[in-house]
Protein backbone atom coordinates (compact mmCIF):
# COMPACT_ATOMS: atom_id res chain seq x y z
CA UNK A 1 0.00 0.00 0.00
CA UNK A 2 1.09 3.63 -0.84
CA UNK A 3 0.47 6.25 1.67
CA UNK A 4 0.57 10.27 1.05
CA UNK A 5 1.00 12.64 3.64
CA UNK A 6 -2.38 15.19 4.67
CA UNK A 7 -0.56 18.95 4.67
CA UNK A 8 -1.68 20.00 7.43
CA UNK A 9 -0.69 17.64 10.31
CA UNK A 10 1.24 15.43 8.62
CA UNK A 11 -0.66 12.21 9.08
CA UNK A 12 0.57 9.71 6.58
CA UNK A 13 -3.04 8.29 4.80
CA UNK A 14 -2.72 5.61 2.54
CA UNK A 15 -4.06 6.06 -1.16
CA UNK A 16 -6.72 3.93 -1.22
CA UNK A 17 -9.84 4.72 1.08
CA UNK A 18 -12.45 1.88 2.19
CA UNK A 19 -16.28 3.85 1.32
CA UNK A 20 -18.56 2.68 3.54
CA UNK A 21 -21.83 3.47 1.40
CA UNK A 22 -22.00 0.65 -1.02
CA UNK A 23 -21.42 -2.21 1.56
CA UNK A 24 -22.53 -5.81 0.75
CA UNK A 25 -26.19 -6.47 1.41
CA UNK A 26 -28.77 -9.83 2.11
CA UNK A 27 -31.39 -11.01 0.37
CA UNK A 28 -33.49 -8.35 1.97
CA UNK A 29 -31.27 -5.26 1.40
CA UNK A 30 -30.15 -5.08 4.85
CA UNK A 31 -26.48 -5.14 5.27
CA UNK A 32 -24.55 -8.46 5.32
CA UNK A 33 -23.02 -7.61 8.27
CA UNK A 34 -20.26 -10.48 8.71
CA UNK A 35 -19.45 -9.92 4.59
CA UNK A 36 -19.10 -6.36 5.24
CA UNK A 37 -17.05 -6.78 8.99
CA UNK A 38 -14.58 -9.38 6.91
CA UNK A 39 -14.12 -7.31 4.02
CA UNK A 40 -13.41 -4.18 5.87
CA UNK A 41 -10.95 -5.68 8.49
CA UNK A 42 -8.97 -7.12 5.28
CA UNK A 43 -8.62 -4.24 3.73
CA UNK A 44 -7.20 -2.62 7.11
CA UNK A 45 -4.77 -5.78 7.28
CA UNK A 46 -3.78 -5.13 3.62
CA UNK A 47 -2.59 -1.44 4.62
CA UNK A 48 -5.53 0.62 4.21
CA UNK A 49 -6.40 3.25 7.43
CA UNK A 50 -8.68 5.68 5.71
CA UNK A 51 -12.45 4.53 6.28
CA UNK A 52 -15.52 6.95 5.29
CA UNK A 53 -19.00 6.91 5.86
CA UNK A 54 -21.89 8.92 6.91
CA UNK A 55 -25.06 9.68 8.42
CA UNK A 56 -27.16 8.51 6.43
CA UNK A 57 -25.67 5.36 3.88
CA UNK A 58 -27.25 2.17 4.14
CA UNK A 59 -30.58 4.26 5.73
CA UNK A 60 -28.72 4.92 8.82
CA UNK A 61 -26.66 1.51 9.65
CA UNK A 62 -23.25 2.43 7.96
CA UNK A 63 -21.81 4.22 11.19
CA UNK A 64 -22.59 1.55 13.28
CA UNK A 65 -21.75 -1.55 11.17
CA UNK A 66 -18.25 0.62 10.67
CA UNK A 67 -18.47 1.12 14.87
CA UNK A 68 -18.35 -2.96 14.85
CA UNK A 69 -15.87 -3.55 12.32
CA UNK A 70 -13.17 -1.31 14.17
CA UNK A 71 -13.78 -3.49 17.58
CA UNK A 72 -10.92 -6.33 18.78
CA UNK A 73 -8.04 -3.73 18.35
CA UNK A 74 -9.06 -2.53 14.54
CA UNK A 75 -9.73 1.12 15.79
CA UNK A 76 -6.67 2.35 16.59
CA UNK A 77 -4.77 1.28 12.68
CA UNK A 78 -7.44 3.72 10.88
CA UNK A 79 -8.68 7.45 10.62
CA UNK A 80 -12.59 7.37 10.72
CA UNK A 81 -14.41 9.93 8.61
CA UNK A 82 -18.04 10.84 8.93
CA UNK A 83 -20.02 13.67 8.02
CA UNK A 84 -22.80 16.23 9.61
CA UNK A 85 -25.93 15.37 7.35
CA UNK A 86 -26.10 19.21 6.14
CA UNK A 87 -29.71 19.15 4.86
CA UNK A 88 -30.95 18.00 8.30
CA UNK A 89 -29.59 20.78 10.07
CA UNK A 90 -32.12 23.19 11.20
CA UNK A 91 -30.45 24.51 14.44
CA UNK A 92 -27.39 25.13 15.90
CA UNK A 93 -28.43 22.36 18.93
CA UNK A 94 -28.97 19.83 16.00
CA UNK A 95 -25.01 20.23 14.73
CA UNK A 96 -23.94 18.85 18.62
CA UNK A 97 -27.01 16.29 18.28
CA UNK A 98 -26.02 14.31 15.33
CA UNK A 99 -22.76 14.58 16.36
CA UNK A 100 -23.03 12.83 19.48
CA UNK A 101 -25.08 10.00 18.08
CA UNK A 102 -22.20 9.60 15.38
CA UNK A 103 -20.26 9.06 18.11
CA UNK A 104 -22.52 6.65 20.08
CA UNK A 105 -23.02 4.64 16.66
CA UNK A 106 -18.80 4.51 15.73
CA UNK A 107 -18.09 3.20 19.21
CA UNK A 108 -15.78 5.69 19.16
CA UNK A 109 -14.94 9.03 21.36
CA UNK A 110 -13.45 10.94 18.63
CA UNK A 111 -13.76 11.34 15.03
CA UNK A 112 -10.76 11.73 12.80
CA UNK A 113 -11.94 13.38 10.06
CA UNK A 114 -15.40 15.43 10.52
CA UNK A 115 -16.82 16.46 6.93
CA UNK A 116 -19.83 19.07 6.09
CA UNK A 117 -21.72 16.66 4.14
CA UNK A 118 -22.80 17.44 0.40
CA UNK A 119 -22.38 21.30 0.41
CA UNK A 120 -22.91 23.57 -2.56
CA UNK A 121 -23.40 27.39 -2.35
CA UNK A 122 -26.52 27.66 -0.79
CA UNK A 123 -26.30 24.87 1.68
CA UNK A 124 -22.98 26.22 3.12
CA UNK A 125 -24.80 29.81 3.60
CA UNK A 126 -27.24 28.01 5.85
CA UNK A 127 -24.92 26.27 7.60
CA UNK A 128 -23.17 29.58 8.62
CA UNK A 129 -26.23 31.19 9.55
CA UNK A 130 -26.87 28.50 11.98
CA UNK A 131 -23.24 29.14 13.39
CA UNK A 132 -21.97 25.81 11.93
CA UNK A 133 -18.49 27.51 12.80
CA UNK A 134 -18.70 27.89 16.01
CA UNK A 135 -20.12 24.42 16.59
CA UNK A 136 -17.26 23.29 14.67
CA UNK A 137 -14.22 25.12 17.14
CA UNK A 138 -16.09 23.96 19.81
CA UNK A 139 -16.12 20.24 18.82
CA UNK A 140 -12.41 20.38 17.91
CA UNK A 141 -11.80 22.02 21.36
CA UNK A 142 -13.41 19.59 23.23
CA UNK A 143 -11.92 16.25 21.24
CA UNK A 144 -14.88 14.97 19.78
CA UNK A 145 -13.25 15.86 16.56
CA UNK A 146 -9.90 16.22 15.35
CA UNK A 147 -9.81 17.71 11.56
CA UNK A 148 -12.60 19.52 9.54
CA UNK A 149 -13.37 19.45 6.01
CA UNK A 150 -16.54 19.71 3.71
CA UNK A 151 -17.77 17.07 0.76
CA UNK A 152 -18.89 19.05 -2.31
CA UNK A 153 -21.26 19.08 -5.11
CA UNK A 154 -21.62 23.00 -5.84
CA UNK A 155 -19.94 25.28 -8.62
CA UNK A 156 -16.48 26.00 -8.83
CA UNK A 157 -17.05 29.29 -7.52
CA UNK A 158 -18.53 28.52 -4.37
CA UNK A 159 -16.16 25.81 -3.65
CA UNK A 160 -13.29 28.47 -3.74
CA UNK A 161 -15.54 30.34 -1.63
CA UNK A 162 -16.07 27.88 1.36
CA UNK A 163 -12.26 26.82 0.74
CA UNK A 164 -11.54 30.33 1.80
CA UNK A 165 -13.89 30.78 4.72
CA UNK A 166 -12.29 28.47 7.03
CA UNK A 167 -9.06 27.02 8.01
CA UNK A 168 -10.03 23.53 6.99
CA UNK A 169 -7.69 20.62 6.78
CA UNK A 170 -9.34 18.61 3.98
CA UNK A 171 -11.95 18.42 1.13
CA UNK A 172 -13.91 15.98 -0.37
CA UNK A 173 -14.95 16.18 -3.80
CA UNK A 174 -16.10 14.37 -7.02
CA UNK A 175 -13.14 13.83 -9.31
CA UNK A 176 -12.43 11.21 -12.49
CA UNK A 177 -11.36 11.37 -15.97
CA UNK A 178 -14.97 12.70 -17.09
CA UNK A 179 -15.27 15.10 -14.67
CA UNK A 180 -12.39 17.45 -15.02
CA UNK A 181 -14.82 21.01 -15.79
CA UNK A 182 -17.73 19.50 -13.23
CA UNK A 183 -18.48 21.03 -9.77
CA UNK A 184 -14.96 21.84 -8.14
CA UNK A 185 -12.93 20.10 -11.26
CA UNK A 186 -9.56 19.80 -11.77
CA UNK A 187 -9.43 24.11 -10.75
CA UNK A 188 -10.68 23.25 -7.44
CA UNK A 189 -8.48 20.23 -7.43
CA UNK A 190 -5.32 22.63 -7.57
CA UNK A 191 -6.93 25.55 -5.43
CA UNK A 192 -7.70 23.51 -2.46
CA UNK A 193 -3.92 21.92 -2.39
CA UNK A 194 -2.53 25.43 -3.23
CA UNK A 195 -4.21 26.18 0.09
CA UNK A 196 -2.61 23.00 1.71
CA UNK A 197 -5.88 21.22 2.16
CA UNK A 198 -5.87 17.41 1.48
CA UNK A 199 -7.94 16.35 -1.02
CA UNK A 200 -10.06 12.89 -0.67
CA UNK A 201 -11.49 11.91 -3.84
CA UNK A 202 -15.07 10.51 -4.39
CA UNK A 203 -16.65 9.06 -7.72
CA UNK A 204 -13.48 8.13 -9.34
CA UNK A 205 -15.32 5.49 -11.19
CA UNK A 206 -18.28 7.41 -11.82
CA UNK A 207 -20.17 4.42 -9.08
CA UNK A 208 -19.00 1.98 -10.90
CA UNK A 209 -19.33 2.94 -14.72
CA UNK A 210 -15.61 3.82 -15.79
CA UNK A 211 -14.72 0.44 -14.44
CA UNK A 212 -17.37 -1.96 -16.03
CA UNK A 213 -15.29 -4.35 -18.31
CA UNK A 214 -17.92 -4.16 -21.34
CA UNK A 215 -17.01 -1.10 -22.23
CA UNK A 216 -18.90 0.74 -25.41
CA UNK A 217 -17.21 -0.73 -28.47
CA UNK A 218 -15.65 2.86 -29.43
CA UNK A 219 -14.49 3.23 -25.92
CA UNK A 220 -12.85 -0.09 -26.02
CA UNK A 221 -11.02 -0.06 -28.98
CA UNK A 222 -9.10 3.33 -27.46
CA UNK A 223 -8.41 1.26 -24.34
CA UNK A 224 -7.33 -1.81 -26.47
CA UNK A 225 -4.31 0.21 -28.11
CA UNK A 226 -2.65 1.33 -24.98
CA UNK A 227 0.97 -0.66 -25.03
CA UNK A 228 0.81 -1.44 -21.60
CA UNK A 229 -3.01 -3.18 -20.60
CA UNK A 230 -4.92 -2.39 -17.90
CA UNK A 231 -8.79 -2.70 -16.79
CA UNK A 232 -11.02 0.10 -16.92
CA UNK A 233 -10.86 0.40 -13.32
CA UNK A 234 -7.37 0.63 -13.17
CA UNK A 235 -6.88 2.75 -16.35
CA UNK A 236 -9.72 5.40 -14.31
CA UNK A 237 -7.93 4.79 -10.72
CA UNK A 238 -4.15 5.68 -11.82
CA UNK A 239 -5.10 8.69 -13.75
CA UNK A 240 -7.15 9.90 -10.47
CA UNK A 241 -3.66 9.21 -8.56
CA UNK A 242 -1.52 10.49 -11.03
CA UNK A 243 -2.47 13.66 -9.64
CA UNK A 244 -0.23 14.54 -7.01
CA UNK A 245 -2.36 17.11 -5.43
CA UNK A 246 -4.69 13.95 -4.53
CA UNK A 247 -4.44 12.61 -1.26
CA UNK A 248 -6.60 9.75 -0.94
CA UNK A 249 -8.82 8.10 -3.43
CA UNK A 250 -12.26 6.66 -1.96
CA UNK A 251 -13.97 3.52 -2.98
CA UNK A 252 -16.78 1.97 -2.34
CA UNK A 253 -15.91 -1.66 -2.42
CA UNK A 254 -18.56 -4.79 -1.76
CA UNK A 255 -17.25 -7.53 -3.80
CA UNK A 256 -13.89 -9.20 -2.82
CA UNK A 257 -12.27 -9.44 -6.49
CA UNK A 258 -12.82 -5.84 -6.52
CA UNK A 259 -10.89 -5.13 -3.47
CA UNK A 260 -8.12 -7.43 -3.96
CA UNK A 261 -8.26 -5.35 -7.66
CA UNK A 262 -8.12 -1.74 -6.03
CA UNK A 263 -5.63 -2.96 -3.46
CA UNK A 264 -3.02 -4.50 -5.83
CA UNK A 265 -3.38 -1.08 -7.94
CA UNK A 266 -2.47 1.43 -4.71
CA UNK A 267 0.68 -0.68 -4.58
CA UNK A 268 2.20 1.31 -7.89
CA UNK A 269 0.01 4.21 -8.41
CA UNK A 270 2.46 7.08 -7.88
CA UNK A 271 1.96 10.62 -9.11
CA UNK A 272 3.10 11.33 -12.02
CA UNK A 273 3.83 8.12 -13.22
CA UNK A 274 1.51 7.45 -15.84
CA UNK A 275 3.63 8.80 -19.60
CA UNK A 276 2.07 11.23 -21.65
CA UNK A 277 1.00 8.34 -23.86
CA UNK A 278 -1.06 6.92 -21.70
CA UNK A 279 -2.76 10.46 -20.83
CA UNK A 280 -3.47 10.97 -23.91
CA UNK A 281 -5.18 7.51 -23.93
CA UNK A 282 -7.23 8.55 -21.19
CA UNK A 283 -7.78 11.73 -22.50
CA UNK A 284 -9.62 9.91 -25.83
CA UNK A 285 -11.01 7.83 -24.02
CA UNK A 286 -12.79 11.14 -22.15
CA UNK A 287 -13.85 12.47 -26.17
CA UNK A 288 -15.03 9.17 -26.95
CA UNK A 289 -17.27 8.78 -24.18
CA UNK A 290 -18.19 12.76 -24.41
CA UNK A 291 -19.58 11.87 -27.88
CA UNK A 292 -21.25 9.04 -26.94
CA UNK A 293 -23.28 11.98 -24.46
CA UNK A 294 -26.79 13.37 -25.74
CA UNK A 295 -26.41 16.74 -24.91
CA UNK A 296 -22.95 18.36 -25.30
CA UNK A 297 -23.16 20.18 -22.10
CA UNK A 298 -19.96 20.78 -19.83
CA UNK A 299 -21.22 22.03 -16.11
CA UNK A 300 -20.38 25.73 -16.68
CA UNK A 301 -23.24 26.65 -14.89
CA UNK A 302 -23.97 29.75 -17.22
CA UNK A 303 -27.26 29.16 -17.93
CA UNK A 304 -27.93 29.29 -14.17
CA UNK A 305 -30.08 30.54 -12.36
CA UNK A 306 -33.61 29.75 -13.92
CA UNK A 307 -35.89 31.25 -13.22
CA UNK A 308 -38.06 28.49 -12.94
CA UNK A 309 -35.75 26.54 -10.71
CA UNK A 310 -35.24 24.25 -13.00
CA UNK A 311 -31.25 22.40 -12.50
CA UNK A 312 -30.41 22.45 -15.81
CA UNK A 313 -26.88 21.27 -15.37
CA UNK A 314 -27.51 18.24 -12.72
CA UNK A 315 -30.36 17.20 -15.15
CA UNK A 316 -27.90 16.89 -18.23
CA UNK A 317 -25.19 15.39 -16.04
CA UNK A 318 -28.13 12.50 -15.02
CA UNK A 319 -29.00 11.96 -18.51
CA UNK A 320 -25.54 12.08 -20.50
CA UNK A 321 -24.95 8.97 -17.68
CA UNK A 322 -28.23 7.36 -18.60
CA UNK A 323 -27.12 7.33 -22.19
CA UNK A 324 -23.37 6.71 -21.74
CA UNK A 325 -23.78 3.91 -19.17
CA UNK A 326 -27.31 2.32 -20.01
CA UNK A 327 -28.28 2.11 -16.53
CA UNK A 328 -31.79 3.26 -16.33
CA UNK A 329 -32.21 2.80 -12.42
CA UNK A 330 -29.71 4.33 -11.24
CA UNK A 331 -30.23 7.58 -12.91
CA UNK A 332 -33.97 7.70 -12.51
CA UNK A 333 -33.13 7.26 -8.56
CA UNK A 334 -30.36 9.75 -8.91
CA UNK A 335 -32.90 12.17 -10.60
CA UNK A 336 -35.45 12.07 -7.84
CA UNK A 337 -32.81 12.49 -5.44
CA UNK A 338 -31.10 15.50 -6.53
CA UNK A 339 -33.91 17.03 -8.77
CA UNK A 340 -36.47 16.66 -6.06
CA UNK A 341 -35.54 19.27 -3.54
CA UNK A 342 -36.03 17.00 -0.58
CA UNK A 343 -32.70 17.22 0.32
CA UNK A 344 -31.89 20.36 -0.11
CA UNK A 345 -33.44 24.22 0.75
CA UNK A 346 -34.03 24.49 -3.19
CA UNK A 347 -36.70 23.23 -3.69
CA UNK A 348 -37.70 21.03 -6.53
CA UNK A 349 -36.06 21.73 -9.82
CA UNK A 350 -37.33 19.06 -12.41
CA UNK A 351 -36.89 19.31 -16.25
CA UNK A 352 -40.81 19.40 -16.24
CA UNK A 353 -40.65 22.66 -14.59
CA UNK A 354 -39.18 24.40 -17.70
CA UNK A 355 -41.46 27.28 -19.54
CA UNK A 356 -38.85 27.93 -22.58
CA UNK A 357 -38.55 31.64 -21.62
CA UNK A 358 -35.71 31.34 -23.31
CA UNK A 359 -33.08 32.99 -20.91
CA UNK A 360 -30.89 29.96 -20.78
CA UNK A 361 -30.72 29.76 -24.41
CA UNK A 362 -29.12 33.13 -24.36
CA UNK A 363 -26.31 32.49 -21.75
CA UNK A 364 -25.50 29.14 -22.81
CA UNK A 365 -21.64 29.55 -24.38
CA UNK A 366 -21.96 26.01 -26.03
CA UNK A 367 -25.04 26.87 -28.16
CA UNK A 368 -27.68 24.28 -26.95
CA UNK A 369 -31.14 24.47 -27.35
CA UNK A 370 -31.86 23.89 -23.65
CA UNK A 371 -35.64 23.71 -23.45
CA UNK A 372 -35.79 21.10 -26.32
CA UNK A 373 -32.95 18.75 -24.08
CA UNK A 374 -34.77 19.49 -21.07
CA UNK A 375 -38.12 18.59 -22.87
CA UNK A 376 -36.37 14.92 -23.64
CA UNK A 377 -35.30 14.56 -20.38
CA UNK A 378 -38.25 14.92 -18.70
CA UNK A 379 -40.06 12.61 -20.87
CA UNK A 380 -37.61 9.65 -20.19
CA UNK A 381 -36.66 10.49 -16.67
CA UNK A 382 -39.99 11.63 -15.12
CA UNK A 383 -42.94 8.86 -15.27
CA UNK A 384 -45.43 7.35 -12.89
CA UNK A 385 -43.16 5.95 -10.61
CA UNK A 386 -41.13 9.39 -9.93
CA UNK A 387 -42.93 9.86 -6.52
CA UNK A 388 -42.40 6.08 -5.33
CA UNK A 389 -38.31 7.15 -6.55
CA UNK A 390 -38.57 10.53 -4.36
CA UNK A 391 -39.59 9.02 -1.09
CA UNK A 392 -37.16 5.99 -1.43
CA UNK A 393 -34.34 8.59 -2.03
CA UNK A 394 -35.43 10.29 0.74
CA UNK A 395 -35.90 7.36 3.25
CA UNK A 396 -31.84 6.30 1.95
CA UNK A 397 -30.77 10.02 2.58
CA UNK A 398 -32.63 10.98 5.71
CA UNK A 399 -32.31 8.26 7.99
CA UNK A 400 -33.19 8.03 11.71
CA UNK A 401 -33.30 11.70 13.44
CA UNK A 402 -31.76 12.60 16.46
Amino acid sequence: MLYREMPKNGDKLSILGFGCMRLPVDKSGAIDQDRAISQIRSAIDRGVNYLDTAWPYHGGHSEGLLGLALKDGYRHKVKIATKLPSWLIKSRQDMDDYLYRQLERLGTETIDYYLLHALDGNTWDKLQGLGVLEFLDKALADGRIVNTGFSYHGSAEDFKRIVDTNSWTFCQIQYNFLDEQLQAGTAGLKYAASKQMGVIVMEPLRGGNLAIPDAPPAVKEIWDQAEQKRTPAEWALRWVWDHPEVTVVLSGMNDESHIEENLAIAEAALPDSLTDAERNIVTRVAHKYRELMKIGCTGCGYCMPCPMDVMIPEIFETYNNMHMFGNETEAKFMYAARMSGELTERGPGYASQCVECGQCVEKCPQNLDIPQFLACAAEELEGPDLEAQVAAAKTMFTGETP
